[in-house]
């Protein structure tokens, strides 16, 4: 396996609050990781790192060899590393069509209009991508009429469209109702392509368990796991400082 990712001695500092310390990952192509914690464990702080929404006091991030620790979000994006958001950041007024056709638009590097005629080749775009995430029911549907689920799955929808190397998740099944959760992650994993390398916040050990090929479980700004999902949940530090269930 080729490396695509690497997080080298990363540190960061709110104050007196150490969110990472001397964080050290390598991500392989393809690899599905899920990052687990207790919340302030500092997961979204390593996420927000990697996507250059934060830059660290100290350390490095690079992409195929490429340092771009000092990279803005929007260069990081353009690169290869994308996301989705805890909640999602799509325009509310605006339908799940014209979601997707102003992402795109912006993909191709084009200012598009949500209200500009769509031409055939953006229609059979966002045609796919509808299909892909199975959102055609809820193709006119205004944003913010749609349940959470759906929402996640533009998101996520509109994180596809810049074709990433690095996806990275921000807790993908919160606020989706628990029969929802693994028909969501279904989804959300048959949709993306096979060989990219996938980063998700999760809370749920059983989504953990079920679509992690490898955990990273986080405490205090630290990693205190890096292994194989079964291998990290029975981990006892992790049992007793983020799962609870500590013999």
């Amino acid at each position: 396996m080729s490396v695509v990712l690497e997080a080298r001695n990363l540190n960061k500092s709110f104050g007196s609050v150490v969110a990472a310390n001397d964080i050290n990952v390598t991500v392989n192509r393809a690899e599905r990781l899920g990052l687990i914690g207790t919340n302030g464990a500092g997961k979204t702080t390593f996420v927000n790192i990697v996507t250059g929404y934060i830059k660290p006091d100290s350390g490095a991030i690079t992409l195929e060899g490429r340092d771009i620790t000092a990279c803005e979000p929007r260069v990081i994006t353009k690169e290869g590393v994308c996301r989705s958001f805890q909640v999602p950041q799509l325009f509310l007024t605006l339908t799940t069509a014209q979601n997707l056709a102003v992402a795109i638009g912006i993909a191709q590097g084009q200012a598009f209009s949500p209200y500009a005629t769509i031409d055939d080749a953006m229609a059979e775009a966002i045609d796919a991508l509808l299909e892909r995430f199975r959102l055609g029911d809820y193709r006119d549907q205004t944003v913010s009429e749609l349940p959470g689920g759906v929402r996640k799955l533009i998101d996520i929808a509109v994180a596809v469209t810049r074709k990433p190397k690095v996806l990275l998740l921000d807790e993908p099944t919160s606020g989706v109702a628990a029969e929802q959760k693994f028909a969501l992650m279904d989804i959300i994993m048959s949709a993306l392509d096979s060989d990219v390398t996938v980063l998700f916040v999760e809370h749920d050990m059983d989504i953990v368990s079920r679509y992690a090929q490898r955990v990273l479980a986080f405490y205090d700004g630290r990693i205190i796991a890096d292994d194989l999902p079964q291998a990290v949940l029975e981990n006892q530090t992790v049992k007793m400082h983020i799962t609870g269930t500590a013999g």
